[in-house]
C-alpha cells in the first residue's frame, strides 16, 4: 500500500472513530478487540463477495499505525468495522476514493478527473447530509441514517445534477451528501 494509501486509510479510520454517529449515540458498551481472522471476515462484508476476497484488508491500530492483515490482488482496500462506532460500518474503496477519502480528510480539493466507489453493504453511522466536517448533531445540520449503500465520489457536478440535494433525503433512494460541496457524493442504498 503507497503511503497516499495509509494515510487515506488512516484518516478514514481516525474520522470513523470520532464519528457524528458515535457522538449522537448513547455509549455503546465496551466490544472486545477482534482477533485477525474476525477482522478480515468483517472487512469483507462491505462489498460483494468475490471484491472482499480479493480485496487487501487493514487495520488501524491504536497508535494510529496502519497495519495490513491481508495482502490482495484486486483493486480495492477494505477495513472492518470500528469497534468504538455504535454500529457496523465496514468499508471497501477503491484507489481513486482512497484518494477522494484522503482530501476529504485534510479539508483539500479532491483529486480532478479520478471518480471513485465505495461499498458499505452493512451500512454506516449516522452523519450529517450538508455538513462534511459536523462533530454533533445541531437543529440544522440534517442528520440522516444511511443503511447498506454504495457511493460514487469525486465525478463532475454536472453527474449529480440528476440526483436529490434535499437537506432531508429519502434514504430509501438516491441522493447526494454534502450538495455544494467539494465533497459532494452520490449515496446509493442497495437494500
Amino acid at each position: 500500500m503507497n503511503r497516499l494509501q495509509r494515510l487515506c486509510v488512516l484518516a478514514i479510520t481516525t474520522a470513523m472513530a470520532a464519528s457524528p454517529g458515535a457522538l449522537a449515540s448513547p455509549p455503546a458498551k465496551a466490544k472486545a478487540k477482534p482477533d485477525d481472522a474476525a477482522m478480515i471476515r468483517s472487512a469483507m462484508t462491505a462489498a460483494p463477495k468475490k471484491v472482499g476476497e480479493a480485496a487487501t484488508i487493514v487495520v488501524a491500530e491504536e497508535d494510529g499505525s496502519m497495519r495490513t492483515l491481508r495482502k490482495g490482488t484486486g483493486g480495492f482496500t477494505c477495513m472492518p468495522d470500528n469497534p468504538t462506532t455504535p454500529g457496523p460500518d465496514p468499508m471497501c474503496m477503491d484507489a481513486s476514493a482512497m484518494g477522494w477519502a484522503h482530501a476529504w480528510m485534510t479539508h483539500t480539493a479532491p483529486p480532478a478527473g479520478r471518480v471513485g466507489f465505495m461499498y458499505m453493504l452493512e451500512g454506516g453511522t449516522d452523519a450529517s447530509n450538508t455538513d462534511p466536517y459536523a462533530k454533533a448533531p445541531t437543529s440544522a445540520n440534517h442528520w440522516v441514517k444511511t443503511g447498506p449503500h454504495v457511493m460514487v465520489v469525486g465525478a463532475d457536478p454536472e453527474f449529480y445534477a440528476a440526483y436529490p440535494k434535499d437537506a432531508q433525503p429519502d434514504t430509501s433512494m438516491p441522493y447526494v451528501m454534502w450538495p455544494g460541496t467539494p465533497y459532494q457524493h452520490l449515496m446509493i442504498p442497495v437494500k
